[in-house]
């Protein structure tokens, strides 16, 4: 029989090796500046306000972007609140187009260079039944889930308040959560890694300006045979 002492050190030694092996969060925004941040495909006007980080639209620009670090398989996790007449998304494992590119889907469709293609975590109103689906962005024109057979992903998002996201990609397999209710779960292997972007969409002419705000924004890198559930 082990001594107390002795049983009580290594429970702790097992609790700090199980701690130290778990993934580190990293903070992706630090609430004071847009440093590590990079703006793509558009004109919209990023900025910090209150320790969020405010998107506005920009009369006349395309899809927007903001956008940092290439990223392979990790756990993520944003709070985001948007305007109602404002759709919007987070890009993950996405790129930018380095030469004019027709459309994989409909090659009449000529993609610009710069801009920004790849999977879309979507954020719109809760009418749309969509938030926390995956689009595929300047390349398909198609969902990667079905939300039709998911009543209770198609209800997650709630207009007007601050919504929190969860995704998760490892290898294939992507999913996502909208304030703890499961949404997109699929797999598809086009994209192993590539760059977040923060979206802020491109709107008709003479309507806005509209405006779209993240916080809390981090990010763990996850290692092969990771448990996330």
């Amino acid at each position: 029989m082990l001594m107390r002492p002795l049983a009580t050190a290594l429970a702790f030694f097992a609790a700090s090796c199980s701690l130290a092996a778990e993934p580190a969060w990293l903070a992706l925004f630090d609430g004071k500046t847009l440093d590590g941040w990079t703006v793509r495909g558009g004109a919209a006007k990023y900025e910090v306000v209150d320790g969020t980080i405010v998107g506005t639209t920009v009369d006349g620009s395309p899809n927007t972007f903001l956008c940092r670090e290439p990223y392979g398989d990790f756990e993520l996790e944003f709070d985001v609140l948007c305007d109602m007449k404002l759709n919007s998304g987070v890009q993950i494992r996405s790129h930018v187009y380095e030469k004019d590119t027709p459309q994989a889907s409909n090659p009449k469709r000529i993609r610009k260079k710069g801009e920004v293609y790849g999977y879309q975590c979507e954020i719109d109103r809760a009418e749309d039944g969509v938030s926390g689906n995956f689009w595929d962005e300047g390349r398909g024109t198609k969902w990667f889930d079905d939300f039709a057979k998911k009543p209770e992903a198609a209800k997650a998002f709630q207009n007007g308040e601050w919504n929190h996201y969860r995704i998760v990609a490892q290898g294939d397999h992507i999913r996502s959560w909208v304030n703890g209710v499961p949404c997109a779960d699929f797999q598809d292997a086009t994209d192993a890694s590539g760059f977040i972007g923060l979206q802020v969409h491109g709107i008709k002419p003479g309507t806005g300006p509209y405006q779209v705000r993240w916080k809390n924004i981090r990010i763990r890198e996850l290692a092969a045979g990771d448990k996330v559930e």
